[in-house]
């Protein structure tokens, strides 16, 4: 009896394998957009003189050849209090420069691409951030009560609406990890951020010695809407995550709408600090 059983194992992985078919699935491809990095960051502190502006296109997932470095479009930033132009000069490898940008709290600037023949524009208004007034390290407030958390402390001004981008980054790692507020519930409070690494995440948990640089945004609420649906996205999917979708920046495509561009025109003051755990 074992051995017809084996002579019909052989003839069903026999079966099996000889039944076997290459499947061509073809993937479908959105259209080659323009991608917009205008981050306009304020350091506090600093002059904030120094701006850079990048254009690529998206490229295909599975296209090997990823230099999509967009040269030849002309990148200006104007003031639309003041009328003051800051004209972007083309780097020629995706990047384009200013030396001479001048920020403004609360101000309002435009941005104004022109590529291909075809102009996209953008407004956003340069918003500020209050100090970080203390960094401090606990196993209090996180959800492992003995994994090491920083705690970033501030004052939110009051009896006025803000919002907050803080990024993470630990030295070494690839990458930050982002994390949006906004103090609907807390206005005008003393609040304590705390960032930790958890291990359900595949993240080694800090330790002593370890050091990560901090950085807090100021940011509109319009931005604060498209960086939060980023972040749940970018979260992965869950019982309860959202559905991921295409989300559109503020860079509109005035001479034809339906040919906008992937990206965000932001203005933001930023404080940069770095802890290092005890």
């Amino acid at each position: 009896m074992k051995t017809i059983l084996k002579i019909y194992g052989i003839l069903i992985v026999l079966v099996i394998t000889s039944c076997e078919d290459v499947i061509d699935v073809e993937v479908q491809e959105a259209p080659e957009r323009l991608t917009i990095e205008a981050s306009l960051d304020w350091e506090k502190g600093t002059a904030g003189n120094e701006q850079t502006i990048k254009l690529s296109t998206s490229t295909p997932y599975f296209q090997e050849d990823r230099n999509s470095a967009v040269t030849g479009a002309t990148v200006r930033v104007t003031n639309d209090s003041n009328g003051a132009v800051f004209i972007f000069a083309d780097q020629n490898n995706g990047e384009y420069f200013n030396g001479s940008f001048v920020p403004v709290l609360n101000q309002q600037y435009t941005l104004e691409v022109v590529y291909q023949g075809e102009t996209y524009r953008a407004t956003e208004t340069m918003m500020p951030v209050t100090d970080i007034t203390d960094l401090t390290q606990s196993t209090e407030d996180g959800f492992d009560d003995e994994a090491l958390e920083v705690n970033v402390i501030f004052t939110d001004p009051a009896d006025e609406d803000n919002y907050y981008l803080f990024s993470f980054q630990e030295r070494g790692d690839l990458l930050p990890v982002l994390e949006d507020l906004d103090d609907e519930f807390v206005n005008g409070n003393e609040i304590s951020w705390w960032f930790e690494k958890e291990e359900d995440d595949d993240e080694e948990e800090f330790v002593t010695g370890d050091i990560v640089d901090i950085e807090m945004y100021g940011i509109s609420e319009d931005y604060h809407n498209f960086i939060r649906i980023l972040i749940e996205q970018s979260e992965g999917a869950g019982l309860f995550s959202t559905t991921p979708v295409a989300i559109r920046g503020n860079c509109v495509n005035v001479d034809n709408p339906d040919n906008y561009a992937n990206g965000y025109f932001r203005l933001t003051q930023v404080v940069r600090q770095s802890y290092t755990f005890e």
